[in-house]
C-alpha cells in the first residue's frame, strides 16, 4: 500500500473504529463486525461479538508495517487467520480488501461515518448495495 493511502486510513480510522462487512457465504451472508486500530484490523463474528463485547476473539487480523514508509514510499500489509476453519484464504483476502475500501473510498466511507457517529441510523441494506449484494 502506498504511504499515503495509510495515512489516510490511519486517519479516518481515528475517528471511525467501527464497521460490519457482509460476508457472502453460498446462499446467504454473515455479519463481520471489524475494529480498526492502525496498525491492525481485527475482524470478529457480529453475533459474537454482540454476545461478548471485546472479549470476542477474532478469527483474522490484519497487520500494518510501516518501516519501509519513508524510504520506500510503501506500507507491507500481513493477513493472518486465526481460526482457519471460519475462513478460506480467499475470502480473508476480501475481507481485507473490502474493509479498506470503507476507510479509502470517499463514498463507502460516509457508511463508516454514519455507522460510527449516528449509529441508531444506520441502515446495514446500505452497506450490502455498497457491495452489490443481494438483500435478503
Amino acid at each position: 500500500m502506498k504511504e499515503t493511502l495509510y495515512h489516510l486510513m490511519e486517519q479516518r480510522a481515528g475517528t471511525c473504529q467501527y464497521f460490519v462487512i457482509p460476508l457472502w457465504k453460498g446462499s446467504c451472508y454473515t455479519s463481520v463486525f471489524i475494529q480498526v486500530q492502525m496498525p491492525y484490523i481485527l475482524f470478529t463474528g457480529f453475533e459474537d461479538y454482540k454476545e461478548k463485547g471485546i472479549q470476542a476473539s477474532p478469527f483474522h487480523t490484519v497487520s500494518y508495517y510501516t518501516k519501509l514508509a519513508d524510504t520506500r514510499d510503501i506500507v507491507l500489509i500481513r493477513g493472518d487467520m486465526v481460526f482457519t476453519s471460519k475462513l478460506s484464504g480467499s475470502k480473508a483476502k476480501w475481507l481485507m480488501e473490502t474493509a479498506q475500501s470503507f476507510y479509502l473510498n470517499d463514498t463507502r466511507y460516509k457508511l463508516a461515518e454514519w455507522l460510527n457517529k449516528e449509529a441508531h441510523e444506520f441502515e446495514f441494506k446500505d452497506a450490502l448495495q455498497a457491495l452489490e449484494m443481494p438483500m435478503l
